[in-house]
């Protein structure tokens, strides 16, 4: 599985009219699914979403998470973050998870980063279209892949 993770002071997702997930300050969390991740890799991912230290401190210095701060987390799957641009300019998706098990992790994943941080986790609908707005906080952007575990 990899995720990317946006600081953000806010995002929503949309699909078409209707606003799926929205939060304030906290998280826009974009999470791909590929053939071979397991429910450990999700736990895994969770585990790191919940305890990253990048938000400030009362120094200004990254060192809360996002259960310090109290802050929102919306997670948005995209299974286009398992794009392989290897070979020529039009990326494959071909490992890319079947809808089965991508559903299956991307619940688990955002099941135990509710659980961890002990509130809901605002989400995107799975396989939809959506349209993401979001106010980026710094910029801050990590990207965590389960198969690296860095």
């Amino acid at each position: 599985m990899r995720i990317v993770i946006q600081r953000v002071s806010e995002a929503a997702v949309r699909v078409g009219d209707e606003i799926t997930g929205a939060v304030g300050a906290g998280m826009l969390v974009l999470v791909g699914v590929e053939h071979g991740d397991t429910p450990d890799d999700a736990r895994w991912l969770a585990a790191k979403t919940a305890g990253l230290r990048i938000f400030d401190d009362e120094a200004g210095v990254m060192n809360r998470s996002v259960v310090d701060t109290g802050g929102g987390v919306l997670a948005v799957s995209q299974f286009t973050l398992t794009a392989s641009t290897r070979r020529g300019n039009r990326p494959s998706y071909i490992r890319a998870a079947g809808h089965e098990l991508a559903t299956e992790l991307y619940e688990l994943y955002m099941a135990e980063v509710a659980r961890l941080i002990g509130r809901p986790v605002e989400r995107g609908r799975f396989g939809a279209d959506m349209s993401i707005a979001m106010t980026a906080s710094g910029p801050v952007t990590i990207i965590i892949d389960s198969r690296l575990r860095e």
